[in-house]
């Protein structure tokens, strides 16, 4: 029988995708959210949650064999004041320990949980290849995503099979870094930042969506995966390549990190992190990448 997938927080960028991909390969998909829209399409849908009360629809949890937790505040959104910070964690942590508190108190056929992590637990790293048994790293991303990590690994406590997905910098069309970094190529400027070394692990967003399928179906995914193409590149080259998928003559000018500070502040630790993350794991079970390198990854999407 086809699985059915149950995805928390599936409107932000990643859970559209994943959804429209899913459906198409014939899967049932459950999704949790805020509100009900008006009407599900084939194969969807959406039941209500508040993750503040503790509230969960008990219906959106029937015959679900893999869960694809996407649901938490937007890390890139808003300055991270104490509040904004605590709410960023919060938003992850409470909504996992939600569903592991359902799952722990009913029957249920639930043999996945899949969950979204980011390559910011290394924190800052310069040219390391990073692999996913490298220590954390320091700075706030990197607490916050030990915090969402550790509400994941919880449910290996349950008998469910755990996967973390380690997401580099994500290039899609509707949202993410890249309409944020090509925002003025247009105007004929296309700035990077003058740091070095400035190492992006970015991926396709139908990579992301594709390693997750495949984590779904593959047992032999466990644990940490760093959700990235094996080709990272500096900030400087993936500026020129944006340039040249967008055929475009605009300059490469380089913008010093202490304005970026100035204007983000903490924040700029999102934009300045260097890392060069090894795909190594995820290919070692099988994944193919579909675009594993940024020419074809930028045409696709331009």
């Amino acid at each position: 029988p086809m699985k059915k997938i149950l995805i928390p927080g599936a409107s932000g960028l990643i859970g559209t995708r994943l959804t429209e991909l899913l459906l198409k390969k014939g899967y049932d998909v459950n999704v949790l959210g805020r509100k009900a829209p008006p009407s599900d399409k084939a194969g969807l849908k959406t039941f209500v949650w508040d993750v503040d009360k503790g509230i969960v629809d008990e219906k959106a949890c029937e015959g679900i064999s893999a869960i694809v937790h996407l649901a938490g505040a937007n890390v890139a959104e808003g300055r991270w004041t104490d509040a904004r910070k605590k709410e960023i964690i919060d938003s992850r942590q409470k909504s996992a320990n939600l569903i592991y508190k359902y799952l722990q108190g009913h029957l249920h056929r639930v043999t996945t949980f899949i969950s979204s992590s980011g390559i910011d637990y290394y924190g800052d790293c310069g040219t390391e290849v990073l692999t996913e048994d490298k220590p954390r790293g320091s700075g706030f991303l990197a607490d916050v995503t030990k915090v969402w990590e550790e509400s994941a690994m919880q449910f290996t406590q349950l008998g469910i099979r755990e996967v973390r997905c380690r997401t580099g910098v994500v290039l899609a069309r509707q949202g993410g870094a890249l309409p944020e970094l090509s925002k003025t190529v247009p105007l004929g400027v296309a700035p990077y930042f003058a740091k070095t070394p400035l190492y992006y692990s970015w991926v396709h967003i139908d990579d992301v969506c594709g390693i997750m399928i495949h984590a779904i179906e593959n047992e032999t995914v466990k644990g940490a995966i760093n959700t990235t193409s094996p080709q990272p590149i500096p900030i400087k080259d993936l500026m020129r390549e944006i340039v040249k998928a967008k055929r475009s003559n605009a300059l490469l000018v380089p913008v010093p990190t202490f304005a970026l500070k100035i204007m983000l502040g903490e924040m700029s630790s999102m934009l300045l992190g260097s890392h060069i993350c090894s795909a190594e794991k995820i290919i070692a079970t099988g994944y193919r990448f579909k675009y594993p390198d940024i020419k074809k990854a930028l045409m696709e999407i331009f």
